[in-house]
């Protein structure tokens, strides 16, 4: 019988999946329960030795002996010390040395309880990597647990061998060995070229989906070209700088999602992802995966990280992204029923004709319509890159967003920054928190005619009454929200702006012209004022519009 607990269950199961078969145990009662676990399989050789300075040594003895990775696992406090000089010896020596830790619960650390220290990267610099285990009570802290097992035992042997921590806090009550087998947890893998089993797992996909993530068309090398698999639907936001007209490449996937029956969405997921590039805007497409995760999810990137957005990557892919693309591109599926589904709801939806009411969806949209064919778009955090999702951006047009974290601070910067030494206009798409928050911006001595932004000013962050969830009233909304009267009409002449304020339809055509015109010799800023809450309605009723029936789409 195993431990009830699953982030030892989790480890167990993850020890055997990559290949680790002996063990050297020490005694103890905290990591009690992971050697119960583990010398009860008799998939495990287990040895037991009662001095952890030995034992570590022990387990590298074995190491070279078996050219393969062992762990050592003891009980908390200072035994984890007495790991360390066996820690270093591995580290210096590049072995695939496995330190299983087992710990006090995180509450109890520096408390004056027993055989309590922080044991978390106590080994500092001579692990590659150290893992702190969550103690598992819902879904996401069992997947976070066996992401984090499958990332500390791959990186065990990436770019070289070398050791590993893996933390494990575990609660009272100790010993209750209910479990009757180890779960079937998920391996992630990782591999160095494209093998006869990837190959077989994209040729044989039903439903083959490619995301491109964030990239930037300035750094080629992640720009996967058009003679993609035949059967692959690819999806790209804005933001994954991918506009060329091909048919195989789906902008306004987030619209197919929401407009697909409900009851029915599970036939958009795919069973075999491949996932390229940095982050994803769409939630919808994130929470579409994820309740219906695929058999395998294959990451292709240069480094060959675990990136698990989507909880459910099984193979890490460590190459080229346009290497791997020559590679795939002549697989043959079984057929495209599965690419003409995303495809036919795609173009039934861009063929709806939708008037925006004036609203920072409209001047959104208005812009990006009308956008010259060499400009460059720049788009803020929250409201802005989310709506500008809704709108085909022209093709061949290089699009940014600060993405890498998501925060509003620093948009401002990066588009002076990048336009300083442009010499194409740069169009600049805010909101009101994000220009206010990063407006010193402007506070430069590098600002150009070249520069044109439209500041999207409804009064506070109102994108987030959308939260789901949470109904607000006047006290939480104005701290929510960040509720405010400014203009920055101001700031925007005094750093020699041409200013023009927009309250309405017609003004905002005007402005619009003005803003996307050629021919001036000051930088020119665009406030658009739109009412609280007007958005957020709006882009219900536009939802409610795209609602379709299966019937509406014909893929046999």
């Amino acid at each position: 019988m195993y431990s009830e607990k699953k982030n030892i269950l989790q480890l167990c199961a993850l020890l055997k999946a990559h290949g680790i078969r002996e063990l050297v145990l020490c005694p103890g009662s905290r990591n009690a329960p992971i050697v119960h676990s583990l010398v009860n399989d008799p998939d495990y050789t287990c040895y037991s030795v009662t001095d952890e300075r030995s034992a570590g040594y022990f387990a590298i003895g074995r190491i070279l002996e078996t050219h393969k990775p062992v762990a050592v696992c003891c009980t908390s406090g200072s035994a984890v010390l007495n790991l360390h000089p066996a820690v270093s010896e591995a580290y210096y020596r590049k072995l695939p040395l496995i330190v299983v830790t087992a710990d006090r619960p995180q509450a109890w650390i520096g408390q004056m309880d027993g055989q309590t220290l922080p044991q978390p990267h106590v080994y500092n610099s001579l692990v590659k990597m150290s893992v702190n285990l969550p103690e598992v009570t819902t879904a996401t802290d069992e997947w976070y647990c066996n992401r984090l097992i499958n990332e500390a035992l791959l990186e065990s042997n990436h770019h070289g061998y070398g050791p590993v921590q893996i933390n494990i806090p575990i609660s009272e009550p100790l010993f209750r060995f209910t479990e009757e087998s180890l779960p079937k947890a998920r391996v992630i893998r990782r591999f160095d070229s494209v093998t006869d089993e990837v190959k077989q797992m994209i040729s044989t996909a039903h439903r083959l989906m490619i995301i491109r993530g964030q990239e930037e068309l300035d750094f080629a090398g992640c720009q996967l070209p058009m003679d993609v698999p035949g059967h692959a639907v690819v999806l790209s936001e804005q933001i994954g700088n991918y506009t060329v007209n091909d048919k195989k490449y789906i902008s306004n996937f987030d619209a197919v999602i929401y407009a697909y029956p409900k009851e029915q969405r599970v036939e958009l997921a795919p069973d075999v992802l491949i996932t390229y590039g940095g982050h994803v805007v769409s939630k919808r497409l994130k929470e579409l995966i994820r309740k219906n995760p695929p058999a395998q999810h294959i990451h292709v990137s240069r480094d060959g990280k675990v990136t698990d957005t989507y909880a459910c990557q099984t193979i890490a892919l460590e190459m080229d992204v346009q290497e791997f693309a020559e590679i795939i591109k002549g697989l043959h599926g079984i057929n495209d029923a599965y690419t003409r589904l995303w495809r036919e709801t795609s173009d039934l939806l861009l063929s709806k004709v939708y008037h925006f009411p004036y609203s920072e969806i409209s001047a959104i949209g208005n812009v990006i319509n009308h956008l010259p064919a060499s400009a460059v778009l720049h788009l803020g955090n929250s409201s802005a890159v989310r709506y500008a999702q809704i709108f085909r951006i022209p093709e061949n047009q290089c699009v940014f967003c600060n993405r890498g974290t998501s925060g509003i601070e620093g948009s401002v910067s990066t588009m002076v920054g990048y336009a300083a030494m442009s010499d194409k206009m740069n169009v600049f798409l805010i909101g009101d928190l994000s220009f206010f928050y990063d407006m010193n911006g402007l506070w430069s001595h590098y600002l150009k005619p070249n520069m044109r932004i439209m500041m999207l000013n409804n009064g506070g962050g109102e994108i987030f009454q959308s939260l789901p969830g949470l109904t607000m009233g006047g006290t939480t909304h104005a701290f929510v929200t960040a509720s405010h009267h400014t203009s920055a009409r101001g700031w925007a002449e005094q750093m020699s702006f041409e200013y023009y304020e927009v309250n309405d339809e017609k003004e905002l055509d005007i402005a619009t012209q003005k803003l996307l015109s050629v021919r001036t010799d000051r930088p020119i800023f665009v406030e658009v004022f739109t009412e609280k809450d007007s958005d957020v309605q709006i882009l219900k009723e536009y939802y409610h519009t795209l609602k379709i029936t299966t019937n509406n789409i014909d893929i046999k």
